[in-house]
């Protein structure tokens, strides 16, 4: 047998090497970098880094928390390094911790969070009971959510619902506890600075310990979801001391029986159409409409219409009116504009001072459709409703 150059025999041993696999990177990373991206595109949008305080939106709130435990983690610097553009992870807020190879990201944020002053010598740290790490391993132990477009929609609703003020935020410390039953198909949480979305509720089980109990499907803001039990993710809003409930949108005390402050004795809900010579007006006149709640006499409403951009400065005709009784009218305009959210009208009028104003109220909706959410309110059925401009009808949101 002749002698062979070793080089060249790797060389055709190199030929039948198997080749090397090109897998994408694990789930955890993928949803530590779409978390960073979110936050980037803020600094982007803004030209700062998110910010802490009771005086902040509550989106740069969580962006904020976000971006304080991509800081603290080794982990997740060494990931986000090349991707800095903006500095962001060598702000300021940066926290060298020391236990952060100890402790995981969601002991870190509470030791951040809570901390005020040092701890007794006989207090237990980073000691956690069994319930709880199953708790938080559920909570991290996310995947991509291969069908996030179906929820996408939901989440750009729900944010822009919370900048209207039809829903709200509450700290889940401050509130008592949250019962079982109230973490359900359609709710909303903000846990460990995502938003958390209660896609799909299993049948109830009783536990080994004879407690009730049911598998949840968890979808996050972030493109991620979860799979967990109940009483994991009610530990684990517990256990984040930025946790909070979103209220949700139920009709509630829409018509009492005892008024209250910002009640009407009697109301009007009012359809109005626009004379107005704009040309989008013009192309959309008999489906453009705005609705509103008044306690006065419509006439008195919009007797200076041509003056208001309110009314799109001009003349408007009473197409519809509702009487009411006994309304909250806050609730009663929220449900209204939450309803028909995706065909309200972007359109920029000047007043008669050459501002321009953007008014609200006017939607590109059918009357016949105004008709089915006014008895819709009145029989209480128009919660989770919201308007399908594509079927020009309501369909459960």
């Amino acid at each position: 047998m002749s002698d062979i150059d070793l080089d060249q025999l790797r060389s055709e041993l190199d030929d039948f090497a198997e080749p090397d696999k090109k897998g994408g990177r694990p789930p955890r990373q993928e949803r530590i970098i779409a978390g960073f991206e979110e936050i980037q595109r803020f600094v982007e949008k803004h030209g700062r880094a998110p910010q802490h305080g009771e005086d902040r939106d509550i989106f740069e709130r969580l962006y904020a928390v976000r971006l304080d435990r991509l800081r603290a983690l080794e982990e997740c610097r060494s990931l986000l390094s090349p991707l800095d553009r903006q500095g962001l992870l060598a702000g300021e807020e940066f926290v060298a911790a020391a236990s952060a190879d100890t402790i995981d990201d969601e002991d870190l944020m509470a030791e951040l969070a809570g901390a005020a002053g040092a701890p007794a010598i006989t207090d237990l740290r980073h000691v956690r009971k069994s319930v709880d790490k199953r708790a938080a391993e559920d909570i991290a132990n996310r995947t991509v959510c291969e069908d996030f477009e179906k929820f996408g929609p939901l989440f750009e609703r729900l944010k822009r619902e919370l900048k209207a003020g039809i829903r709200h935020t509450l700290p889940v410390q401050t509130i008592g506890e949250i019962k079982l039953a109230e973490i359900r198909k359609g709710e909303y949480f903000i846990v460990q600075g995502q938003i958390a979305y209660i896609a799909e509720e299993g049948e109830g089980f009783r536990t080994q310990y004879d407690r009730l109990d049911s598998r949840l499907r968890v979808i996050y803001d972030n493109r991620t979801e979860s799979n967990l039990l109940v009483r994991s993710f009610q530990r684990a809003l517990y256990r984040d001391t930025a946790g909070r409930l979103i209220t949700n949108t139920e009709v509630g005390l829409l018509f009492a029986e005892e008024p209250a402050d910002d009640d009407l004795a009697s109301g009007t809900i009012y359809v109005l159409r626009s004379k107005s010579d704009h040309p989008v007006v013009a192309a959309n006149r008999d489906v453009l409409h705005k609705i509103g709640v008044t306690g006065s006499k419509i006439g008195t409403r919009i007797a200076n219409a041509k003056l208001d951009p309110t009314f799109l400065m001009a003349d408007v005709e009473v197409v519809a009116t509702y009487q009411l009784f006994n309304i909250s009218r806050i609730k009663l305009e929220n449900i209204i504009h939450r309803v028909f959210d995706p065909v309200q009208i972007d359109i920029e009028i000047r007043d008669r001072f050459g501002i321009p104003v953007k008014p609200r109220e006017w939607f590109l909706v059918p009357l016949f459709v105004v008709n089915e959410v006014v008895e819709r309110i009145k029989d209480g059925t128009i919660m989770n409703v919201v308007y399908d401009p594509q079927s020009a009808s309501l369909v459960e949101g």
